[in-house]
C-alpha cells in the first residue's frame, strides 16, 4: 500500500483570530479531494484584540516566540497569520519577518521557511500578473491606507479600494462573507487585472471567492488564498484547490516561491 506524506502546518495567529484556522484548513482539506498529501494544523498565538497600531506593533514582537514554539512541533512551514501587522511595520517589512522568524526555528534546531500573509498577498498578485487592482479591507481608513501604500511601493496600483472600518477584531471575523461580491462590485474595478475581496486572514470570503469572480469578471483572491498558494509552492507542491478561485485554479500550479534575496526597488 503506497503511503503519502503527511505535512505540518504552523499558523502564527493573533488571539483574537478566528478565520485563518479555518479558512487555510478549508482549503487545503479541498486539495486533499484531488491530491494525495495531507496536512495537519498547529497555532500559536500572539495577543490582540483590536486592530490599532500600539496592539498590531506589541504583537508583532510576539512573534518570535511563536516561531520557536512552532518549530518544537517540527512543522513543515510556517505562515504568520496578520497581513496588516506586517504592512504597519514599514515598507518592504515582509521580507525582514520572513527572514527574522526563520532564524528563529533555524536557532531552534528545526528549520522551517516562512509565509507572510502580506507577502503573500504580494506575491500571489505578482503570480497572476496583476499590476492593477482594488481591494476589500475591513480595517479603519488610515490602516487600510497603509495597506495601499504598502502594495504601491510592491509595484501594484490599487485603483479603488474600500475601508469596511471595522475596530474589533472579533467582528471582522463576523462579517457576513456574502455581502463582499457586492462591495466589490460597487469599486470601480473595470480596469483592474485582479480584485483582492479580504486583505485581511481574518475577514471570511473564502466561500464568496468564485462567486465574486463570475460576478466581476476578474480573478478574485484574498490573503488567505494567497496565503495557501505560497505555502503549497513553498512545500514544493502543486498549488492546485478546488473552489478557492483563479489563483488555485491548476493555472499557477507550478509557479516559483519568490526567492529570499528578492527585493523591491
Amino acid at each position: 500500500m503506497t503511503t503519502h506524506r503527511t505535512y505540518r502546518i504552523g499558523q502564527i495567529v493573533p488571539s483574537s483570530n478566528v478565520t485563518m484556522e479555518t479558512e487555510i484548513p478549508a482549503i487545503l482539506r479541498a486539495r486533499e479531494s484531488v491530491a494525495p498529501e495531507r496536512f495537519t494544523f498547529h497555532s500559536s498565538r500572539m495577543r490582540m484584540t483590536h486592530v490599532t497600531p500600539e496592539q498590531l506593533k506589541a504583537m508583532d514582537a510576539d512573534s518570535d516566540r511563536c516561531a520557536t514554539e512552532l518549530s518544537d512541533a517540527r512543522v513543515d512551514v510556517l505562515g504568520y497569520a496578520c497581513l496588516v501587522a506586517i504592512m504597519s511595520m514599514g515598507l518592504g517589512y515582509h521580507r525582514t519577518s520572513e527572514e527574522r522568524l526563520h532564524t528563529r526555528t533555524a536557532e531552534n534546531g528545526a528549520v522551517a521557511p516562512v509565509v507572510t500573509s502580506a507577502g503573500a498577498l504580494v506575491h500571489g498578485l505578482h503570480t497572476l500578473g496583476a499590476k492593477k487592482i482594488a481591494l476589500v479591507a475591513p480595517y479603519m481608513r488610515p490602516l487600510t491606507r497603509t495597506v495601499v501604500d504598502y502594495l504601491t511601493h510592491e509595484g501594484i496600483e490599487v485603483l479603488d479600494y474600500t475601508a469596511l472600518e471595522i475596530p474589533d477584531n472579533l467582528d471582522v471575523a463576523a462579517h457576513d462573507p456574502a455581502r463582499l461580491p457586492g462591495i466589490a462590485r460597487a469599486l470601480q474595478y473595470t480596469d483592474a487585472d485582479a480584485v483582492v475581496l479580504s486583505a485581511c486572514v481574518q475577514m471570511p470570503s473564502l466561500k464568496a471567492i468564485e462567486e465574486a469572480e463570475q460576478l466581476l469578471g476578474k480573478p478574485v483572491v484574498s490573503a488567505a488564498v494567497c496565503t495557501a498558494h505560497q505555502m503549497l509552492r513553498t512545500l514544493g507542491l502543486p498549488a492546485v484547490a478546488p473552489g478557492a478561485g483563479h489563483l488555485l485554479s491548476g493555472a499557477y500550479a507550478e509557479t516559483p516561491p519568490p526567492r529570499p534575496e528578492t527585493t523591491a526597488e
